[in-house]
């Protein structure tokens, strides 16, 4: 029966919704901060093939792994009654579909209508704990995957409605933090069944053939839209390369290269002549490398319209297997999100030239992410604080770059409020404010980096943090200046300091600080066009000093 298509509207519409409150059902049932403040995780549905239909708010990083571990779990179980009504699958496999790190755990829930299989619902989230070597399951030191945590290769953690209670309790016995590890996968479960009863929902008041109809139509809806925006981009092939400057084990630094073609209604992203997979757990899977382009295409495209599958039908993404953003296994990759973002920004240097009206100078480009574990000064029970860090973005045509934002991998993602970590954590966070170290000075200057103290209070604690754009510098574009550097530092009592760039299990006492400093944005334009009224507002806000005002800019007074 042909559906009007005014319904067919309302049910896209419903199906984009489903996302969101998959979200929402999320963060009011997890366990650990990293997700119900940080939202390090994202929910979204895909039709019964595993073509993306929506995704909530969450990590723009995982555009690309919702959809791709349906396909995985597809191909793991690919009988036509090896995935039964009931089921629920759990994933983390960072070389397969789904798959960043092992902290990233995937939940699979397929949606059954009358014993056919229609859609699935999906859950990504970061657990803070899965095991491994060392507390938060991140470590700069491994050298081989399984010193990482558990890995789960797509496993049924429910069997037709039956719980696999041995998986649980192996799951529950080897990590540091049993309760609220099992409380998220938990959370993640009922994410997904709040998704597939909204689907269900649909079916029962619409008819399933009039959801099925929709779910095409919004796959198309994407595709039609981002071509026509793909059509007004400049043509024509747009290289660069960057550099990634260590793995955590002294070696680098490392080359990313793209090749980026616009010919028409087709974008290829070429990554060949990237370098190789290295020791360190900087490496990045084939997923991430696609979930990174996407990033970058939605960005240049339509941000406006929702991500579905359709909207990426156009993008292509190339390279060798087994380079630094295609790593194999058992290549360490708990640090994956450093050279992802730094294919992100290699596409985007590639194409800002081009398009200064969509695209800024080079930022921070770093998650900055610190985890610091412990005894808790009041219960002496271990405590494991896990957060990205804001920074600079660069500037554009036109505008002075944010100020404190997260990196482009993270999307909608936010830190943990100073009074939640002060209270669950052993420390005590003294100053988190904008820095004015030089970098990022053009008529319109980059975004201000952050600097942000933490004072231990348990009788110990240890640091594990992993940057880069630590010795590079946020680029600049149009004759602005590049941007500052990141970097963390240990403060100890007697004054005496040590720099970090990546290190595991860094030990503070008592009354000591981890000082964690993230980069400026780079700039936009000759410094000496700045407006004077913009210097002295700089100056007012505390951006620069000034001596800097008059050295940058020639502005005195």
């Amino acid at each position: 029966m042909k559906q009007d298509v005014f319904t067919l509207e309302i049910i896209k519409d419903s199906l984009v919704a489903v996302g969101e409150e998959m979200f929402n059902a999320m963060i009011r049932t997890s366990m650990s901060p990293i997700i119900y403040e940080t939202t390090d995780f994202a929910v979204g549905a895909t039709d019964a093939a595993g073509n993306l239909l929506a995704q909530g708010n969450g990590v723009t990083a995982f555009l690309a792994t919702l959809d791709t571990a349906v396909q995985s779990t597809l191909e793991h179980y690919p009988g036509e009654d090896d995935v039964r009504p009931g089921d629920i699958f759990i994933t983390n496999s960072p070389y397969e579909g789904g798959g960043t790190h092992l902290s990233d755990v995937v939940i699979v829930y397929p949606v059954f209508h009358d014993d056919r299989l229609i859609a699935w619902t999906v859950n990504k989230a970061h657990w803070t704990e899965v095991g491994g070597s060392h507390a938060g399951s991140v470590s700069t030191e491994a050298t081989e995957i399984y010193q990482e945590g558990l890995h789960f290769r797509f496993l049924k953690l429910y069997d037709e409605g039956r719980l696999n209670q041995s998986l649980v309790s192996m799951i529950r016995d080897n990590v540091r933090l049993p309760d609220s590890t099992i409380g998220d996968m938990y959370a993640g479960v009922a994410a997904c069944k709040v998704g597939a009863k909204r689907i269900l929902d649909l079916v029962s008041k619409y008819g399933e053939s009039a959801v099925l109809s929709a779910m095409t139509g919004l796959l198309d809806y994407g595709e039609r839209m981002t071509l026509a925006e793909l059509k007004k981009l400049p043509q024509g092939v747009f290289e660069a390369e960057d550099i990634v400057e260590e793995d955590g084990h002294g070696n680098g630094p490392f080359r990313i290269k793209v090749k980026v073609t616009i010919d028409g209604g087709r974008m290829v992203a070429d990554f060949t002549g990237t370098d190789p997979q290295v020791n360190g757990p900087i490496n990045c899977s084939y997923t991430g490398l696609v979930t990174g382009a996407r990033c970058a295409f939605k960005a240049v495209t339509n941000t406006e319209i929702p991500a579905n599958g359709g909207c990426f039908r156009a993008l292509e993404v190339v390279c060798p297997p087994g380079t630094l953003i295609s790593a194999e296994s058992p290549a360490p990759v708990s640090i994956y999100y450093e050279a992802l973002i730094a294919a992100i920004e290699v596409m985007w240097k590639a194409l800002a030239p081009h398009m200064p009206e969509k695209l800024p100078a080079g930022h921070q480009r770093t998650v900055g992410a610190t985890f610091i574990s412990g005894p808790h000064p009041d219960t002496g029970e271990l405590f494991v604080m896990g957060e990205p860090l804001l920074g600079g973005w660069g500037a554009s045509a036109g505008l002075d770059g944010d100020n404190g934002q997260f990196c482009c991998a993270n999307g909608e993602t936010f830190n943990i409020p100073v009074e939640l970590a002060e209270s669950r954590y052993g420390f005590e966070i003294d100053q988190y404010a904008f820095h004015n170290e030089d970098g990022g000075e053009g008529e319109f200057r980059g975004g201000k980096g952050v600097v942000l103290d933490y004072r231990i209070t348990a009788e110990e604690a240890f640091l594990t943090y992993s940057a880069t754009r630590t010795t590079t510098r946020p680029w600049a574009m149009d004759g602005g200046e590049e941007g500052s550097t990141n970097a963390a530092w240990h403060i100890r009592k007697d004054g005496t300091r040590e720099r970090y760039t990546m290190a595991t299990a860094v030990r503070a006492r008592k009354g000591e600080t981890f000082r964690m400093i993230s980069a400026t944005g780079g700039g936009y334009g000759e410094p000496a066009a700045r407006p004077r009224e913009y210097v002295l507002s700089d100056l007012k806000n505390g951006y620069i000093t000034p001596e800097q005002a008059e050295r940058h800019y020639g502005v005195t007074g």
